[in-house]
């Protein structure tokens, strides 16, 4: 395996995915690679990824290996932070069976992941999950008794300009399969009309189908700054403490923005918003609701998730994987239906037309013609 390119290097592997234009060597220090990450860096047509940490830490069957894999995208992993700190933007190096070159010479070197290696870690990780499990459940629990103020009235939820009450609310998360699962639902968006809430870079999803935000939540940390000029309203999500790292940016942008200090996700304050504010449903595309979406995430546990879906209740219908429910096919059958339906009517009102008979009647005797022959 020999390749030669160009690199783009950051630490942040969303931020990257950004200045991707195609062919580049991706260069990420992100331990359990996730699934979004490595879809980001597929969608940026790279040729290789070389990442400081382990791909694959073994803790738990993380997907963004198997995806980049899937590819045929190889990962040089775990060269290290030294060799990391010393490859610099746009260099080019060259990259033969695990070993990095840069005008000749040796700067490090990483195990190669292709297919067989993917398969046999996360084979290992996958009997890691039970340790793993035991530790995520009690966590879940302890941050349950610390967080349980979020359903109990004791978090304030903020004043919003947005109208909820008796309207559908689609929550936009970038998660699995968000773009596939959007894509399934654009006749339920344009007949209902939602109040369209985009979750950090979920409304950059939005906007990618053609939707303009009505609110964006979050930390504002993989949000673009067209999604945040276009949006009617942005809530930007702040520690307890108060601290908003994410509300300078809005102010740097000359934007307003409400601050909510809770705990939890964003997605979780999008959700309780929403039926603090009376909405009538909340319909959520790509939210993190099982332990492995929240492992990916670099989360100990799901407590304040696990708590907002036990309030929210029957309020909530999660579109997560909707795809896989409906695919729609139009069959030939139906194409011909189509057809002859549409010519019905038209035939019907041509038949009356003098020039029509007469036609039809010089086609019988054409055909009486052709059978006597």
């Amino acid at each position: 395996m020999r390749v030669e390119a160009p690199i783009k290097v950051d630490r942040k592997t969303k931020r990257l995915a950004k200045r991707l234009t195609g062919g580049e060597i991706a260069v990420i220090n992100h331990i359990d690679l996730d699934e979004v990450a490595a879809n980001s860096l597929v969608e940026g047509k790279i040729k290789l990824v070389i990442n400081a940490a382990p791909s694959i830490s073994g803790r738990y069957p993380n997907k963004g290996p198997g995806i980049l894999a899937d590819k045929n995208i190889f990962i040089i992993d775990n060269v290290g932070e030294e060799l990391f700190n010393e490859l610099r933007e746009d260099q080019i190096i060259e990259v033969i069976d695990g070993k990095i070159y840069s005008d000749g010479k040796l700067l490090g070197s990483g195990e190669v992941l292709d297919k067989n290696a993917v398969s046999k870690k996360i084979k290992e990780a996958y009997e890691n999950l039970g340790i793993e499990l035991d530790r995520f459940i009690d966590n879940t629990i302890d941050y349950a008794k610390k967080e349980k103020g979020l359903i109990l009235g004791e978090v304030e939820i903020p004043k919003v300009k947005t109208d909820y009450k008796n309207k559908h609310v689609l929550i936009v998360v970038r998660g699995q399969d968000y773009k596939q699962d959007l894509s399934t639902i654009i006749s339920y968006i344009e007949e209902m009309k939602p109040v369209l809430v985009g979750v950090d870079g979920g409304a950059d999803a939005l906007i990618e189908f053609g939707y303009t935000p009505d609110v964006i939540v979050g930390d504002m940390d993989s949000v673009s700054d067209e999604a945040l000029r276009k949006t009617k309203e942005i809530v930007v999500h702040a520690y307890t403490d108060g601290r908003a790292p994410g509300l300078k940016r809005v102010q740097d942008l000359g934007l307003d923005a409400v601050v909510f200090p809770a705990p939890g996700t964003s997605e979780d304050i999008a959700m309780l918003t929403a039926y603090e504010y009376e909405a009538e449903l909340i319909v959520a595309v790509g939210t993190h609701s099982n332990m492995i979406d929240f492992l990916e995430k670099g989360r100990p546990g799901m407590a304040s998730t696990f708590l907002v879906r036990l309030k929210i209740g029957s309020k909530l219908i999660d579109a997560k994987g909707v795809n896989l429910l409906y695919r729609s096919r139009l069959k030939l059958k139906y194409i011909f239906a189509l057809i002859l339906t549409a010519l019905f009517p038209i035939l019907i009102v041509a038949s009356f037309s003098p020039s029509v008979k007469q036609f039809i009647h010089l086609m019988q005797l054409k055909f009486r013609l052709l059978l006597q022959m």
